[in-house]
């Protein structure tokens, strides 16, 4: 399995990339001087329209089209329920997640970081908190609301961009997680056992 970054900059105005393993195309991306680019952007912005039967929200962030934000990438601290049952919920999924050192987003974001120097988080369902299935969107977000959302991915066609609230800032070699419940993690891209031991003992002595 050979993983390969390609990357066109033949012309001044565009730059292509594309991700492939082996033959096929993992993903693509291109910026271009004449469309403005807010991938990566934070907008504090106001939930439009709550869509029950999509369950996602629609958010006016500035742009002339709403981003599309799904409920699973909407953060519990927005949730409009009693403390007391936020909080014994997180509490409850802080108990029950695996100190695991792999964290896909860590590992996703580090992946996006090298590609285009932007904080992209693949949405990955098994790696958010997964309380999700208790409530359903209308009942925990309300029209109006305000949001602290991140572009992570652009308009395409008639569809407004994919919104999260799980914010992360990316850089070369590591990925802050602002307000993720897991702690930090290790990409799987080092693969020496001595190294990560070290980078997880440094991870450990951080009071954060």
């Amino acid at each position: 399995m050979t993983k390969r970054i390609l990357i066109d900059a033949e012309y001044l105005e565009e730059t292509r990339v594309v991700v492939t393993n082996d033959n096929d195309i993992e993903d693509f991306d291109h910026e271009t001087t004449t469309k403005k680019q807010n991938r990566g952007n934070l907008y504090l912005a106001k939930i439009a329209r709550v869509e029950p039967s999509l369950q996602a929200a629609f958010v006016d962030y500035g742009n002339e089209r709403h981003g599309f934000l799904a409920f699973s990438e909407i953060h519990p601290d927005y949730f409009q329920i009693p403390i007391a049952d936020k909080e014994s919920i997180i509490k409850k999924e802080v108990s029950d997640i695996d100190d695991n050192d792999d964290i896909d987003d860590i590992d996703d974001n580090i992946e996006e970081a090298e590609i285009s120097n932007s904080s992209d988080q693949k949405q990955k369902s098994n790696s958010k908190i997964k309380f999700y299935n208790k409530y359903k969107i209308q009942e925990v977000v309300k029209k109006g609301q305000i949001v602290l959302i991140q572009v992570t991915k652009e308009e395409r066609g008639n569809k407004g961009a994919a919104l999260t609230t799980f914010i992360s800032l990316a850089g070369r070699y590591c990925v802050l997680m602002t307000n993720t419940i897991r702690k930090g993690g290790i990409s799987r891209r080092i693969t020496h056992s001595n190294d990560r031991k070290k980078l997880r003992s440094i991870i450990e002595s951080l009071n954060i």
